[in-house]
């Protein structure tokens, strides 16, 4: 008679799965809550002591670490001597194992939950047992996800045993499930050892979806999240609205979040490739979105907004004006849906604490062959910011060097972002000299630049650039210093009455 193993903590749909097996005349081995469940459901079973010949120990810690359960995964099915030592050792074969493990994931991500709580919720017995079926998966099938439970039934009645394929498919599942779980359980012991490089690197996450295409329509792409709670990020986002979003507006939406985080007024974020097109703060959210809009009101046409308020019809009205990917914010009122979906196309995402600042994560960029590593850069400014110049920042010019020094964090380098009444009016990004950039952002300002602040995401090599700046009309500027011909650069900026700002600290982002 054929054997299968059966101990799950997530019962959904077992006892079906169990029904459909006897009536295929299996025999079945279970354990614990399991073993309840199944016998309330009717089903004549065996205990796993049964088998083992020996009681659970140790509050249920040990109860399938035995050789009567391991003997019976591992045994090559057609080797003789395997199959001699297994009838001399009285051991019955293992079929089919169903297992899941503790929620270990559940268990940690709990509020107030204790230490030796989430070290009793670590499983030792269920992934010992899924590998040694998964490594046997010739002759053994291993199931660690409900959805598989109908195959798995369904080829039993067809055939009499499951396929190859489908038993190599649900070892992949066991490997890549026991990956995962013990790569949550060494996150958390990095995290009690406050061990931000450890030596050996091991990440997890899940999949959000399959995308229809990445980057391009000829590359291949998939979203996936990462493991543990991701409060106010694009994973925990609520789509409201319109189609399933692609490579690009996922991408895109990240950066406007990112960039909307480092503002608490009422702010509006527009992006377009990953780059902002427009910030703007103000008293209300409708004064905010005219100033980003203002900003490049070209670039903004089928980008992404994103805003840290609720979008409500007055805001709604202005971005229905025109063409607009993907809208973002903490909430919507009743009469933005109403007219925001007229159009099909546009994606509505509500993420609830889309403030939120805290995240516990490293920056990562995957290069050939390997990987980068480093902490977010979430540090603004130093204590030490220091006016190099003779002229000091009025307060409202202080206000707005602020304001361009978070915007200029967010944009590739290198960077300048000049801005006016808390609102970006020329950004110049991603240029392989700061001069191409400065120039780009003055064209771009116009000629609302009269009066405005420039900010730099690092320090400027020559004066030729303050030169410029100075002739078209800025009055301040905030930048790291720290170049060797710093001087040079202060005594242009004298020359042009212009107020200075060092902050020794740089936001390069490459």
């Amino acid at each position: 008679m054929k054997r299968a193993l059966i101990s799950v903590y997530d019962k959904c749909g077992i006892v079906d799965f169990a029904l459909s097996l006897k009536e295929l005349g299996w025999e079945i081995i279970s354990t614990g809550g399991t073993f309840r469940v199944l016998k309330e459901a009717g089903l004549e079973i065996l205990e796993i002591e049964d088998v083992t010949k020996f009681p659970e120990i140790l509050d249920g810690r040990v109860k399938t670490l035995n050789p009567y359960i391991h003997g019976g995964l591992l045994y090559k099915r057609g080797d003789k001597e395997h199959i001699k030592t297994i009838e001399k050792m009285d051991i019955h074969g293992i079929d089919i194992v169903v297992n899941n493990l503790y929620p270990f994931e559940n268990t940690v991500q709990k509020k107030g939950v204790s230490h030796d709580e989430i070290i009793e919720n670590i499983d030792i017995g269920g992934p010992s047992m899924i590998r040694a079926a998964a490594k046997n998966y010739e002759s053994v099938t291993v199931i660690v996800d409900p959805k598989d439970y109908e195959r798995v039934i369904q080829e039993l009645r067809n055939s009499g045993e499951t396929s190859l394929d489908t038993r190599q498919y649900l070892a992949a599942k066991v490997f890549g499930y026991t990956a995962y779980y013990d790569t949550l359980i060494a996150k958390y012991f990095n995290e009690l050892e406050k061990n931000e490089f450890p030596d050996r690197l091991t990440m997890t996450y899940e999949k959000e979806q399959e995308l229809r295409y990445g980057e391009n329509p000829h590359q291949k792409a998939g979203f996936y999240k990462e493991i543990g709670k991701a409060s106010g990020a694009l994973s925990s986002g609520i789509k409201l609205h319109g189609k399933e979003l692609s490579f690009n507006n996922i991408n895109d939406a990240n950066g406007a979040l990112k960039v909307l985080k480092e503002f608490e007024r009422p702010t509006i974020v527009g992006v377009k490739h990953s780059n902002p097109c427009g910030i703007g703060s103000g008293d209300t959210i409708e004064e905010a979105y005219i100033k980003a809009y203002e900003c490049d009101k070209v670039s903004i046409f089928g980008g992404i907004i994103a805003s840290n308020r609720e979008i409500n019809r007055e805001v709604a009205e202005m971005i229905n004006s025109i063409f607009m990917e993907v809208v973002l914010a903490p909430s919507f009122s009743d009469e933005a849906i109403e007219i925001l979906t007229r159009k099909k196309n546009i994606r509505l995402i509500e993420i609830a604490d889309i403030e939120n600042r805290d995240y516990r994560e490293m920056d990562m960029k995957k290069v050939l062959g390997g990987i980068l590593i480093q902490e977010r850069d979430t540090k603004l400014l130093l204590d030490d910011v220091e006016t190099v110049t003779h002229r000091v920042p009025t307060d409202k010019e202080m206000e707005d060097l602020i304001f361009a020094w978070k915007a200029a964090k967010n944009i590739n380098s290198n960077g300048v972002v000049i801005a006016k009444d808390e609102a970006t009016i020329g950004i110049g990004l991603g240029e392989v000299n700061r001069v191409w950039a400065v120039a780009n952002a003055i064209e771009r300002a116009g000629e609302k630049i009269e009066g405005s602040v420039l900010a730099s995401d690092g320090f400027f090599p020559f004066k030729d650039s303050i030169e410029i700046l100075g002739k078209a009309g800025i009055k301040a500027i905030i930048q790291p210093g720290g170049s060797i011909r710093d001087e040079e650069v202060i005594e242009e900026a004298n020359r042009h009455g212009m107020a200075m700002v060092f902050t020794k600290i740089r936001h390069f982002k490459h």
